[in-house]
């Protein structure tokens, strides 16, 4: 450790003596920049964003044939999804703005098509992506011989 601090490597040293550092963004990002959907759907964006990114995500499952794998997974999924969310909710961890106002089970029903779009888009991606995997290592090994 006497080696480290006289070479003056200092990140190696206990939090407490490290000086304070605010996280700084690495470039800031203008409001001009970032399109406010929240205009044109009012309290129908966090649906309308999450029929956009559903249908990606259910696109990916049908292409890689997960369909039904993925509902196993996602029905498994949901009622832990479920309990965190209304927790969270309710203890005021966060709030929903841009939203229909339908709750369906204490949460907004917002938040019910979140927690099947989310586990659905990580899973077709991850399919997708090793179906793609495979067809590489097929033509590899096709290479080979």
């Amino acid at each position: 450790m006497n080696a480290v601090r006289r070479a003056g490597r200092s990140d190696l040293e206990p939090a407490a003596r490290r000086p304070h550092r605010d996280f700084l963004p690495l470039a800031p990002v203008s409001p001009a920049v970032i399109p406010d959907i929240g205009a044109v759907f009012g309290e129908y964006t966090y649906l309308a964003s999450e029929v956009a990114f559903g249908t990606v995500a259910v696109g990916l499952l049908y292409r890689t044939g997960a369909l039904v794998q993925a509902a196993r997974t996602i029905a498994a999924l949901y009622p832990i999804a479920y309990l965190w969310d209304w927790y969270t909710l309710h203890i005021g961890v966060f709030a929903i703005e841009l939203r229909t106002g339908i709750d369906l089970l204490g949460i907004p029903i917002e938040e019910h098509i979140f927690m099947v779009v989310v586990p659905a888009f990580v899973l077709g991606l991850h399919e997708t992506l090793r179906e793609r995997e495979r067809s590489e290592g097929s033509q590899t090994a096709g290479d080979r011989q």
